[in-house]
């Protein structure tokens, strides 16, 4: 099963706010050609499901109208969660470890995962489970904030795939993570 992280951060590394808030990713979005998603329905196009912390999905039903679709979503969180009514059958919750979490998705047909939000993110990365990241850099300095890759045990062996720099000032780079005896 291929695990993959496909996320926004500042200049300086962070992915939200300290409070959480993504108000200046919204704001660079603003920015975006209108029909541009730098890369993202292809990504989620070859996305069988996606793994987010309960804060971001908090954060997704703040976003009104719910942007996945019928793509399956595993919330996990160690509190059971209410799922308000508009949000589709399709989304569950987990609280199990993450390497059995993944071992059932895949025996369920999964091949492709997509690992959102900075706490799950940062659980993955310390289990060894990523295999691909792509980071979509805004032109923003926050200072402080949720940082993408947290405190490291080890280092994390990148290479790099691939690099795109927008015209609107974004610039994307995917990195194969080389995993510890692989």
């Amino acid at each position: 099963m291929k695990v993959s992280v496909y996320v926004g951060t500042s200049v300086d590394g962070f992915i939200a706010r300290e409070d959480g808030g993504i108000d200046w990713l919204n704001e660079a979005n603003a920015c975006v050609p209108e029909g541009e998603d730098c890369g993202f329905q292809a990504f989620m196009d070859g996305v069988d499901v996606l793994v987010m912390g309960r804060k971001t999905f908090e954060q997704v039903l703040s976003f009104g109208q719910w942007p996945y679709g019928e793509t399956p979503v595993v919330v996990l969180s160690h509190k059971a969660i209410s799922f308000p009514p508009h949000v589709p059958a399709t989304v569950s919750h987990s609280s199990e470890p993450l390497p059995n979490l993944l071992s059932r998705l895949q025996g369920e047909g999964a091949e492709h995962l997509y690992v959102d939000g900075g706490t799950t993110i940062h659980g993955f990365l310390a289990e060894n489970l990523v295999d691909e990241i792509t980071v979509t850099v805004v032109p923003i300095a926050l200072g402080s904030g949720i940082p993408l890759f947290g405190l490291l045990r080890d280092s994390l062996k990148l290479s790099h795939v691939r690099t795109r720099a927008y015209e609107f000032g974004f610039v994307q780079t995917t990195y194969a993570v080389e995993r510890p005896g692989q």
